[in-house]
């Protein structure tokens, strides 16, 4: 890395990302052990618990569990699931969960009931934190930064090998060794997307509302940058939808001058973002889209672009956008008027 693109990405370190991403390749081997473990003791079913941005994030992973398999995979919120239950959470579940911080009190309290009933949990979460110390086991989150393309890795890592123990996903180990330097690719596709960065911010982070459209594996993504970032961290209205959904009543609402910012991927779901693109482009005037497959990543074999999408998604419309709409709003990221500021 030369010099000079040391200084090219606002507010972001590449050194320490750098050693983050070395430190969550070396943890993958961890999340490897783990679900070799879980196959040689058997499950009936797998439960992806999340709330939040680890709802979206675990979207990622039951996309893909779909994708290549028939295994039984749901993806539910904890809250819901502490007031509804599941009939499907059976004794020979496993329940797949993760927290940066360790105590989000919806999971944790779903983590408290589910193992009061001896079902398995596996948490993406440090062992020192309240949800640490209840699951049945623990996978060391290396950073706890909460930078998702980190995250998305480590999921793969698990689920791609419980998939791969069941004869569902052959080249497991072509994946996982074609990623290694994956977080170097992605300093590289941070600084190629950060002037595009910021003509979208300039032209779209002062709009009353955003819609935002994607699909397929980008979609959770799609819709934590949208609520978790703009609505949560900078308090701007937003619609998130996907593009399949786009044409059954949001399409009603593009006009010129609606902003509409369409994260396109490589899966099959491309087709459904292109239709959404081809009539955005008629209709307004306002039009950005993010499109994964123009950053390159090396190495990596075409089958295994869809997989990685969510991770370059993340690196784009997440990191850096995130990071110039915070320039132009001068509202600081990090600050709430009442996610986790007071009870209620």
């Amino acid at each position: 890395m030369a010099e000079l693109e040391k200084v090219q990405l606002l507010n972001f370190d590449i050194d320490q990302y750098l050693k983050d991403g070395d430190a969550t390749v070396a943890a993958c081997a961890q999340a490897k052990a783990v679900a070799d473990e879980i196959h040689e003791q058997g499950y009936e079913n797998i439960f992806l618990l999340g709330i939040g941005g680890t709802y979206d994030e675990l979207d990622m992973v039951r996309y893909f569990m779909k994708k290549y398999s028939e295994v039984e995979v749901h993806l539910v919120n904890a809250a819901e699931l502490n007031v509804m239950g599941d009939n499907r959470l059976k004794k020979d579940s496993v329940v797949v969960t993760a927290s940066a911080s360790g105590d989000t009190k919806e999971i944790v309290k779903a983590v408290e009931n589910i193992t009061a009933q001896g079902i398995r949990v596996v948490a993406f979460t440090r062992e020192d934190t309240p949800l640490g110390k209840l699951a049945t086991t623990v996978i060391s989150a290396p950073v706890a930064t909460g930078r998702c393309d980190f995250t998305y890795l480590l999921f793969q890592a698990f689920a791609l090998r419980l998939l791969n123990l069941r004869g569902d996903f052959d080249r497991y180990d072509d994946y996982m060794a074609q990623t290694k330097n994956l977080f170097q690719d992605l300093v590289d596709i941070r600084i190629k997307f950060e002037p595009k960065a910021e003509q979208i911010a300039k032209q779209f982070a002062e709009e009353p509302y955003t819609i935002f459209i994607a699909s397929g594996a980008l979609w959770g993504e799609n819709v934590l940058f949208s609520m978790c970032v703009l609505e949560e961290m900078q308090w701007i209205r937003t619609r998130a939808v996907t593009s399949a959904e786009f044409f059954h009543g949001t399409l009603e609402l593009v006009e010129p001058g609606v902003p509409v910012i369409i994260t396109k991927g490589e899966d099959e779901c491309r087709e459904l973002d292109n239709r959404a693109e081809v009539f955005c482009k008629q209709y307004t005037d306002k039009l950005a889209v993010i499109d994964t497959a123009e950053y390159a990543v090396s190495g990596l074999d075409d089958e295994f672009r869809p997989l990685v999408s969510p991770m370059i998604a993340a690196a784009t419309l997440h990191e850096r956008l995130s990071k110039h709409y915070e320039r132009i709003t001068k509202h600081n990221l990090a600050y709430r008027r009442y996610y986790r500021q007071f009870a209620y």
